[in-house]
């Protein structure tokens, strides 16, 4: 075991340190001071750079000058490369470029003053996600999501200069990736797409990626609908008529590998249009066995077990490990 001893003495400052079995840290401050110390050590440093330091204050004036102290015996017990900052109040540690943690004191410090009043504004505080919708309600609902994990949510209507991104893939998951990548090395931002649409096994899964434009180029929902009962005028077992509501989820960041998530929400068509909730295919949409079209739920009934509800509950299992990712 190293017992080499360290020390640093100034007028107002005096710590003794070296390394042992069991970390242990002591103070001939006040108890509140002592405390204050103690919290700032532990919330500063990973528990692993810790790990029996033996540290002892005699006096203690300058909170920078102590970590300093720290760090100093970090890097040459372990060999490692250590710094400390004091950026206008807040304690920044680093090893080589990296940031591994940042200190605020308890009285805290202005965010503008952290930041700098010429580059500071809270519109531009923390990170930010690019929904690739104009739809107000879909971004509403990912507010909500994001909004838990610190994530500021934008859409399209934010950025009216980008251009339309053309839906030229075959699959569900071209289209959503094609979306989120292009805008993605467009902005540099990270980016969510989504492309969803219904697939009638009858029809061969059809109108599939064509859902929105099944009826042509000048297609309504209302239209898209009625071509749909005339594809299926002859098929007249309801168990014959089943179907999927597909999405799949696509987000791009720069450097990061696309993360990819799908939901099928499986229900059957119905021979006429019921309900006024929701819109495309919803009112000709039975959900499962209940006899109710998707139409006929309530929003929140239908975002709790329909196809987007279910590929974003996935999104939310993996998408912090994806975001750590490398």
């Amino acid at each position: 075991m190293n017992q080499k001893n360290y020390n640093y003495q100034t007028k107002d400052d005096w710590y003794v340190g070296k390394w042992g079995e069991k970390t242990e840290i002591t103070s001939f401050e006040s108890e509140d001071i002592f405390s204050e110390i103690s919290l700032m050590i532990t919330k500063f440093f990973r528990q692993e750079d810790l790990r029996g330091l033996q540290l002892h204050i005699i006096k203690f004036s300058s909170e920078i000058s102590l970590l300093t102290f720290i760090v100093d015996m970090v890097n040459d017990y372990f060999n490692k490369s250590l710094s400390v900052i004091n950026h206008r109040g807040a304690f920044i540690l680093l090893e080589h470029a990296k940031l591994l943690s940042v200190y605020v004191p308890p009285k805290g410090i202005l965010l503008e003053d952290f930041f700098g009043k010429d580059n500071f504004s809270y519109e531009n505080l923390g990170e930010s996600i690019l929904i690739a919708t104009r739809n107000k309600g879909k971004t509403k609902e990912f507010e909500k999501l994001f909004g838990q994990l610190g994530f500021r949510v934008e859409n399209l209507d934010d950025y009216p200069e980008l251009p339309e991104v053309e839906e030229t893939g075959t699959t569900f998951e071209e289209n959503a990736r094609l979306k989120a990548e292009t805008i993605s090395k467009i902005t540099g931002k990270m980016v969510l797409a989504d492309d969803s649409g219904l697939k009638v096994d009858v029809l061969g899964g059809l109108p599939g990626v064509w859902s929105a434009r099944f009826s042509g180029s000048e297609a309504t929902d209302s239209r898209n609908n009625a071509k749909l009962l005339h594809e299926m005028a002859m098929v007249l077992e309801l168990k014959d008529r089943a179907a999927q509501f597909h999405t799949t989820l696509a987000v791009a960041a720069p450097h990061k590998q696309t993360l990819i998530v799908e939901a099928d929400w499986n229900g059957y068509i119905a021979h006429v249009p019921k309900g006024k909730n929701g819109f495309g295919y919803d009112p000709l949409f039975l959900v499962g066995e209940t006899g109710k079209t998707a139409a006929e739920l309530s929003a929140e009934e239908k975002n709790m077990i329909s196809h987007r509800g279910q590929a974003v509950k996935k999104l939310m299992e993996v998408f912090s490990k994806w975001q750590n990712s490398r």
